[in-house]
């Protein structure tokens, strides 16, 4: 019997409800580095707990709602050669990796990053839980800093597989 495996990154894809129209307007530059203001927004969103109490769940939906259409809220960028755009074909190319496989180094960057911005959820948590800007701080820098890591060893993974795949090659232009 075939063993399922858990794929936290295409679970992310499904949740974000991602098709082909959504990838091409998520490679804009505009789309992937507005994205990284999701984590710094929803610290303040949780944070403002402090101030607007249980009103505070009105920043958070709002949080909510720009992470899920930030990749949709640009439109597609005229030119793809660039090198956040590559990185969001990377993802795109990790997430296809059951049809055409990545090289193996690839993979283990991808999960290790992962870990990365995993880990820096426990001392985002604490931070937010506790009030203690520091530790929120350092878990930011962790969650955000495995994510342009992720995105540049994605760049990279595009750059190897551009041509293993007929579809992937048409995404540059």
């Amino acid at each position: 019997m075939a063993r399922h495996r858990f794929d936290l990154f295409a679970a992310s894809e499904r949740l974000m409800k991602m098709d082909d129209a959504a990838w091409a307007r998520h490679a804009s530059p505009w789309s992937v580095f507005s994205r990284m203001s999701v984590l710094p927004l929803m610290t303040l969103a949780i944070w403002s707990r402090v101030w607007l109490g249980w009103g505070a769940l009105l920043p958070v939906l709002l949080v909510l709602a720009w992470t899920w259409w930030n990749p949709r809220a640009f439109a597609p960028p005229a030119s793809t050669d660039n090198w956040a755009s590559r990185g969001t074909f990377g993802e795109r190319v990790f997430l296809n990796r059951a049809q055409v496989p990545v090289p193996r180094h690839h993979e283990m960057w991808a999960n290790g990053l992962a870990w990365v911005s995993g880990i820096g959820v426990i001392p985002w948590v604490h931070g937010l839980w506790a009030l203690n800007p520091g530790t929120a701080l350092a878990g930011l820098i962790l969650m955000i800093g495995g994510k342009l890591w992720f995105v540049d060893r994605m760049a990279w993974l595009y750059q190897d597989m551009q041509d293993k795949h007929p579809g992937y090659a048409r995404w540059l232009r």
